[in-house]
């Protein structure tokens, strides 16, 4: 299986795990709202305690919903898609998009709160919506386009790019800038609006798909990555006809508190499943025994 197919499900069994906990404080917050329990006497005489309870009922209902609808999205999106044309924009943007209504659905509770209702709050702010919305008419066109982007085929995280005269692969979408990190390692921020309106030269759609491998580390020891890149890069180039070594990359892409998740990827031809497979087995014994070897010094 796909790495990043494998990793995306093991990230979603995670994801279960939380919606059954947050299902069941849901339900036991339901019993002391709606129910004759100990409670009962507190809620009636203290209305703010009443309004809470009430405004982390939606909150849960809310996260629920979307994370519902987000669990079955992403599954019938993996059924569908073959191992080598799973793409992390995909996950991305659905990630973007429960993280915008989770939002909306925070500041519903915040309201419910302080007794504020919602629909009459929005009514009476119209014309100061309006107004917001104008000036925020740059960020709002930005957070499209990237949604846009999230969900195409055409620009996917890994990509080596060239938008204008900055050429680097890209590491992430965000709501309002294509991140790009360029041969010298610089981090370029990319307007989402500039990348959809501007002429852009991918190089890594030739046929080709990127191979990714994530592997989490201690940091409590001294890290070298330049010299594992150096290592597995050396590893790709006997495989010169199916492998574009050039084009691999070694990236942290989360920093936690004892370990760094740390992202190898490189583009490889579509069609060569034999030699894929091959390269896959060497990469993954160098990066098993870089590991050991790290965790011992």
């Amino acid at each position: 299986m796909n790495h990043l197919k494998s990793s995306i499900q093991v990230k979603e069994n995670i994801r279960k795990r939380n919606f059954a906990i947050k299902l069941l404080l849901l339900i036991i917050l339901e019993i002391f709202y709606e129910g004759e329990t100990f409670l009962s006497p507190f809620l009636e005489k203290y209305e703010i305690i009443n309004r809470i309870i009430r405004a982390l009922i939606f909150l849960l209902s809310a996260n629920l919903i979307i994370s519902l609808g987000r669990i079955i999205t992403l599954r019938i999106y993996l059924r569908q898609r073959e191992d080598n044309k799973v793409q992390p924009n995909f996950m991305l943007g659905i990630d973007r998009i429960a993280g915008i209504l989770t939002s909306f659905a925070l500041l519903i509770c915040l309201m419910l709160v302080f007794g504020i209702r919602p629909l009459e709050f929005l009514t009476s702010i119209t014309i100061v919506a309006a107004a917001i919305a104008l000036l925020t008419k740059e960020y709002i066109t930005n957070i499209v386009n990237g949604l846009i982007m999230m969900f195409s085929d055409q620009l996917e995280i890994g990509d080596k790019i060239q938008i204008g005269r900055h050429i680097g692969f890209i590491r992430d979408i965000t709501l309002i800038n294509l991140v790009l990190k360029n041969d010298s390692g610089e981090i370029i921020l990319i307007p989402n609006t500039m990348a959809l309106t501007t002429d852009v030269v991918n190089f890594s759609k030739n046929n080709t798909h990127q191979v990714i491998f994530d592997i989490e580390i201690s940091s409590k020891n001294e890290i070298h990555l330049n010299a594992l890149e150096e290592s597995l890069s050396e590893l790709l180039k006997k495989y010169p006809d199916i492998v574009f070594a050039e084009g691999a990359q070694l990236n942290v892409i989360e920093r936690k508190a004892e370990t760094f998740l740390v992202r190898f990827q490189f583009p490889i031809k579509t069609g060569e499943k034999p030699t894929e497979i091959l390269v896959k087995k060497e990469i993954n014994q160098a990066l098993i025994q870089w590991n050991h070897g790290h965790r011992q010094g």
